[in-house]
């Protein structure tokens, strides 16, 4: 494993200590349905003011909801993809962002928790259908730099490509797959599925 690629928690405590939030509900399961096979991790936020990203470049209102009190986070990371797909609903159930995280590969940390590591290039999309690709730069530089191969540059920008055919070419049909999946997760839940840790 290439050392300067990034950790990530699924239990996103990069984001918890950086927005000044309690702990959310996390979930960890794995599901084998017929809409889904892999990993889940979802994620409640209990508190917290609503924190937006804005970019008037890319999102037709200018700014979406990414993080805050009532938000839950669906996030999928699928058998045999290299990406995990963050749906970020708000509380009224309706989906704010996609972002999808080109990934290396997932590990697990010794509390079990699974953690991504994560290869730069990222893709964003909303149900306006707004589509962005992001951080190529970052992926360029990596390259440059050696610390990341012709290999991994060239599988990262494959994903994306993937990610833009498979969920961004039909973005309203993504949103029912993931309202499906998060109604299975919810029911799940309701039927005793216990809060990771």
């Amino acid at each position: 494993m290439v050392k300067k690629l990034k950790r990530k928690r699924l239990d996103r405590d990069d984001w918890r200590e950086h927005n000044k939030l309690k702990f959310p509900l996390y979930y960890q399961l794995r599901v084998e349905t017929e809409e889904f096979q892999g990993l889940i991790c979802l994620l409640r936020w209990i508190d917290g003011k609503t924190h937006y990203w804005e970019r008037p470049d890319v999102y037709r209102h200018g700014k979406v909801a990414v993080i805050g009190k009532g938000m839950t986070w669906l996030q999928l990371i699928p058998d045999g993809k290299s990406h995990v797909l963050t749906a970020k609903y708000l509380p009224d159930n309706f989906v704010s962002i996609w972002y999808a995280d080109i990934i290396e590969n997932i590990e697990y940390d010794s509390d079990g928790t699974a953690v991504f590591i994560d290869k730069y290039l990222d893709v964003t999309f909303t149900p306006q259908g707004d589509v962005s690709v992001d951080d190529r730069h970052e992926l360029d530089e990596a390259l440059q730099s050696g610390d990341i191969t012709k290999e991994q540059y060239d599988s990262a920008l494959k994903e994306g490509d993937l990610i833009l055919g498979e969920y961004c070419s039909d973005i309203s049909k993504t949103e029912v797959w993931c309202s499906k999946i998060l109604s299975y997760v919810n029911d799940r839940i309701k039927n005793g599925e216990k809060q990771f840790r």
